[in-house]
């Protein structure tokens, strides 16, 4: 049995893996998990926002696919964009992407976790150049508004917190760390448990 955990509505996981259907994928968005049922099938369960455990038994899952979701589980999201210190944003959104990281090595027996790295040039979430992830919190939050409001083609919360390889690397110690690359950067980090 697959875990696509934050799968959405399971489009990414079908794209890579279109024949396997023992697939379980939670998320938070009902309407996401709805269209994973009538698209492909799968089994769907809707996690909370505000839970940061998983409701899984250990080794539940052959394997736990979770791409590009780490970064945005940071706490819940009515409350975590409106925290404007950079030292307050940052402990409560690092404690909840470790237990995070926690609950999949504990209920998967093997894993794919994949996460935008936090120094690529490009912030993947904003569109902006990668220098932002620098900015104080309090500016990057403002920044976003600004965007959300003109013609930048996309829209970004400031409910993210990117990764480095070191504390991927720490997050994931059961892991090999691979790297993708882009135009000579590296763009995303994959922990692959095999």
């Amino acid at each position: 049995m697959v875990l696509d955990l934050g799968g959405g509505a399971g489009d990414h996981f079908h794209s890579v893996f279109p024949a396997h259907k023992r697939v379980v994928v939670a998320d938070i968005l009902e309407d996401h998990l709805n269209l994973a049922r009538q698209r492909y099938g799968y089994d769907t369960l809707q996690l909370r926002d505000e839970d940061v455990t998983l409701p899984f038994s250990d080794k539940q899952f052959d394997v736990v696919f979770c791409s590009s979701v780490i970064q945005e589980v940071t706490g819940p999201k009515s409350r975590i964009d409106r925290i404007m210190n950079d030292a307050d944003f940052d402990k409560v959104a690092r404690q909840h992407q470790w237990v995070f990281a926690g609950e999949i090595r504990r209920i998967a027996k093997k894993y794919y976790v994949q996460t935008p790295y936090k120094y690529f040039i490009i912030e993947p979430h904003s569109w902006l150049p990668g220098f932002i992830v620098f900015l104080p919190r309090h500016m990057l939050v403002r920044l976003l508004r600004f965007t959300n409001t003109t013609f930048w083609p996309t829209r970004s919360h400031p409910v993210w917190r990117l990764l480095t390889i070191g504390e991927f690397s720490k997050m994931f110690p059961d892991a090999t760390i691979e790297r993708e690359w882009s135009f000579g950067f590296v763009k995303s980090l994959m922990a692959i448990k095999a």
